[in-house]
């Protein structure tokens, strides 16, 4: 079993788990004295810990020592176009199974979703929670961020150095990561992006993923998961 904990409380020692996490042992793995558990904190940390005592609010713990687990590259980074309803949804939990480090939802022109200013907090939170639930479902040890960006310019402001590479079924050119450390991948909307998207995608090499043109919320899981499956990592 394995639960998330705070980056500041996993430590050696005893532990409470309460809320969500002490839910899911008490309630859905049905958790009992004794039970190995492993913590993790996110960020790429990770510790053995066995149950001591479950009560109805909280779960009791003790802790081993905490280690530090080296991520090995690439780092892969999508930019996904936000997309309307619970495609939105399956699309974050798809990137984190197949190996996304971070996601950033944008704002197509083209996109049909929009985010008002007053819900994208709330929103974000959402996806980050659906980007943790996906992490212990898949054995991932760090969490993936999630973050939004207004439009294609600020989602492209400060990327660092490494392979760039846009999403467009038109190209006959294959998905080749090659020995790149970093990877940012961009994907656009339904409805395809706009001129003005591509004029800023300087540095952007296109790539196809095959005959077919896929949905929105496919097109960026199938290009990680190529990724993944091509540096084995």
């Amino acid at each position: 079993m394995r639960i998330f904990v705070d980056p500041a409380e996993l430590a050696a020692g005893e532990l409470l788990v309460r809320g969500d996490e002490h839910h899911y042992l008490a309630h859905v793995r049905r958790a009992r004295p004794g039970d190995p558990v492993e913590l993790v904190d996110g960020a790429g940390r990770r510790a053995l810990a066995a149950i001591v005592r479950i009560t109805d609010d909280e779960t009791t713990l003790r802790a081993g020592p905490p280690q530090a687990l080296t991520a090995v590259p690439p780092f892969v980074r999508a930019l996904v176009p936000l997309i309307k309803g619970d495609r939105m949804d399956t699309c974050i939990e798809k990137l984190v199974e197949v190996g996304a480090d971070a996601i950033v939802v944008w704002r197509a022109a083209r996109s049909i979703a929009r985010l008002d200013d007053a819900k994208r907090d709330g929103r974000i939170a959402k996806y980050q929670a659906i980007a943790q639930a996906a992490a212990r479902q898949c054995g991932r040890v760090q969490v993936p961020r999630v973050t939004s960006a207004a439009d294609l310019t600020v989602a492209l402001g400060g990327l660092p150095d490494g392979e760039r590479l846009v999403l467009d079924p038109t190209s006959d050119a294959a998905l080749a990561p090659g020995a790149a450390t970093d990877i940012t991948i961009i994907s656009g909307p339904e409805g395809g992006f706009a001129p003005e998207e591509l004029d800023r995608m300087t540095g952007f090499t296109p790539v196809g993923l095959g005959p077919r043109v896929l949905r929105a919320e496919t097109a960026p899981m199938v290009a990680v998961a190529l990724i993944r499956a091509a540096t084995r990592t």
